[in-house]
């Protein structure tokens, strides 16, 4: 096997958890994509280095990871344009684009977590990563990492009981609503 093979080989093997979890930083699938392919490209020029194949995947996700930060800090440094619908085209919805609602749904919702405890959240859930394997990445003990899994699962559990409430409470007065004016 080649070292190209070998570098298919790993980009076959870890291409959509890795895109799952820069969809789940970004919040853009564009950006998502862009910054998985900038990490396969930065495995490419440095695979030679990595010494222990067993951490591939770590370092995958620890170079994402860093892209991903140093990419929000060259946003701050340049300017931004915002899409406004009375100027331009609004796209039309897909079929592709419904299925991923509920996704979107999630990763809002994860969104909503302290950022300490969201990022421990995303490699496990998202990155599919072992709790040795995030402790590594974060550079934080093992016992943290699994503390602040714990704790993101408490926050996302309450901010999903809260969202399912309100929409429960919101479809019983809408009903009241509708009962009451039947009745008029």
């Amino acid at each position: 096997m080649t070292h190209e093979q070998d570098i298919e080989s790993i980009v076959g093997q870890f291409y959509a958890s890795l895109c799952r979890f820069a969809l789940s930083l970004t919040r853009n699938e564009v950006e998502a994509c862009d910054l998985t392919e900038q990490t396969f490209f930065r495995f490419a020029r440095r695979s030679h280095q990595i010494r222990d194949t067993k951490k591939i995947r770590c370092w995958l996700y620890t170079t994402l990871r860093r892209e991903f930060l140093q990419s929000l800090r060259a946003e701050t440094s340049h300017l931004t344009i915002e899409l406004r619908p009375e100027i331009h085209d609004i796209p039309s919805f897909t079929d592709e684009v419904a299925r991923a609602l509920d996704a979107k749904t999630v990763f809002k919702t994860l969104s909503q977590i302290e950022s300490a405890f969201r990022t421990p959240v995303e490699l496990f859930y998202v990155g599919e990563m072992s709790y040795l394997e995030i402790a590594e990445s974060l550079k934080i003990p093992v016992g943290t990492v699994m503390s602040r899994i714990s704790s993101g699962k408490d926050q996302l559990k309450t901010i999903l009981v809260a969202t399912t409430e309100g929409k429960r409470a919101k479809a019983i007065s809408f009903g009241k609503r509708s009962t009451s004016r039947a009745m008029k």
